[in-house]
């Protein structure tokens, strides 16, 4: 399993709640052993909490995102660059990533120990209503015919873009303090130097890019129909489309797979 690790106190106890939920699924609901009941999870850190403004302060949000899931005792983390902001990691900012694990795990004390939180009155309390709270979610799940008959109804994306409109309005008014993006303002501004060879490509680049897809398309332009066809029938008839689109792709560009995929199921748009 995958989460994502922010700020929020509600992230200090997720790998506590999604353990107990799940042993207790598969013991009572699959009869599963004792193994299967053992919950193995991920964590990435935050990329929505790192900003563009003082971009230096985003390694500090990092490194207590990462010591929240050390000492939730995920299985494996992964700790964002500083400048994922604003461009793809360079070598550096990606040192610097690594850094912060490695100093953890090997220079901080509290680390050594399993499960340092245990006990705690703010831990213990958190992990049972954060456990209510997700089960009453899943309930609101079942209640719309389980998670396809949900996604039917665009209820987890009505969930996401509501939490992302209110997360955005919290930032902006101030509510949500921000160091250095909404409060403890730098007055002499906050300049963000970026290298030119990662944030943006070179015209030669772009051209490249431009005549190989010509090319590509040219090559297939024989196969490329009965590629898309097959994948079309495939999504109509709600078959496993996987299969179609692994072969549509040794001939199809992925801007010819959506456009084939949106004439027959249409195309999301966002309801605000």
């Amino acid at each position: 399993f995958f989460f994502s690790n922010g700020l929020d106190p509600e992230y200090t106890v997720i790998g506590r709640v999604a353990r107990r939920i799940w042993a207790k699924a598969i013991k009572h609901m699959y009869g599963g052993n004792e193994r299967s009941q053992k919950l193995k999870y991920h964590i990435q850190t935050s990329g929505r909490s790192l900003h563009a403004q003082e971009i230096a302060f985003n390694d500090i949000r990092t490194t207590l995102q990462a010591l929240s899931a050390i000492y939730d005792n995920c299985n494996s983390l992964h700790t964002n660059a500083y400048d994922e902001a604003i461009t793809t990691p360079t070598e550096e900012s990606v040192r610097r990533a690594i850094a912060i694990q490695l100093i953890i795990n090997k220079e901080l004390g509290l680390a050594r120990n399993e499960n340092p939180l245990q006990g705690a009155f703010i831990v213990e309390d958190l992990t049972d209503l954060v456990e209510e709270a997700v089960l009453a979610e899943f309930r609101s799940l079942s209640e719309r015919g389980g998670v396809l008959g949900a996604m039917e109804r665009m209820y987890q994306r009505t969930k996401i873009q509501e939490e992302s409109l209110l997360y955005e309005k919290l930032k902006h008014s101030g509510e949500l303090p921000i160091v250095g993006v909404n409060t403890y303002l730098d007055p002499k501004g906050s300049p963000t130097l970026v290298p030119d060879e990662v944030i943006r490509s070179t015209p030669a680049e772009k051209e490249f890019a431009i005549s190989s897809l010509g090319a590509f398309h040219a090559r297939n332009a024989e196969r490329a129909p009965d590629a898309l066809a097959r994948l079309q029938e495939a999504a109509v008839r709600h078959e496993n489309v996987f299969a179609e689109m692994m072969e549509a792709c040794k001939v199809c560009s992925l801007g010819q797979i959506s456009a084939a995929l949106y004439r027959v199921g249409g195309q999301y748009r966002r309801n605000m």
